[in-house]
């Protein structure tokens, strides 16, 4: 298990270019964010659910937004989407914005 775990940081380092790994960061960061919200959820409890619910559906969203920033930003996928890394980074802006004013939205 070890060898296999050790094989595949040295690929995932020799072959990844920055660009995606440090979206790679950015979705992990989001991703621990949104358990840590999770757990003092469940052990704190919810009392402004509403904060909760905006708080983990925002960093849900970011994650699904950086997951498709980096699908489409990575070059071995250019085949099957048409537009450029910077068109996706565009969207994935305008869709965070989007995002953004919606939670403010919801917290009232």
């Amino acid at each position: 298990m070890s060898a296999v775990l050790s094989a595949l940081v040295h690929d995932y380092a020799a072959h990844t270019p920055l660009r995606l790994r440090a979206i790679d960061a950015y979705m992990a960061f989001c991703a621990v964010i949104a358990l840590v919200q999770l757990v003092y959820c469940v052990l704190v409890g919810s009392f402004p659910y509403n904060a909760f619910l905006a708080g983990f559906g925002s960093a849900a969203a970011c994650f699904v937004f950086a997951a498709a920033l980096r699908i489409k930003s990575d070059k071995r996928n250019a085949h099957q989407f048409s537009g450029s890394p910077e068109g996706a980074f565009a969207e994935f802006v305008f869709c965070h914005i989007v995002l953004h004013f919606i939670v403010a939205n919801f917290l009232g």
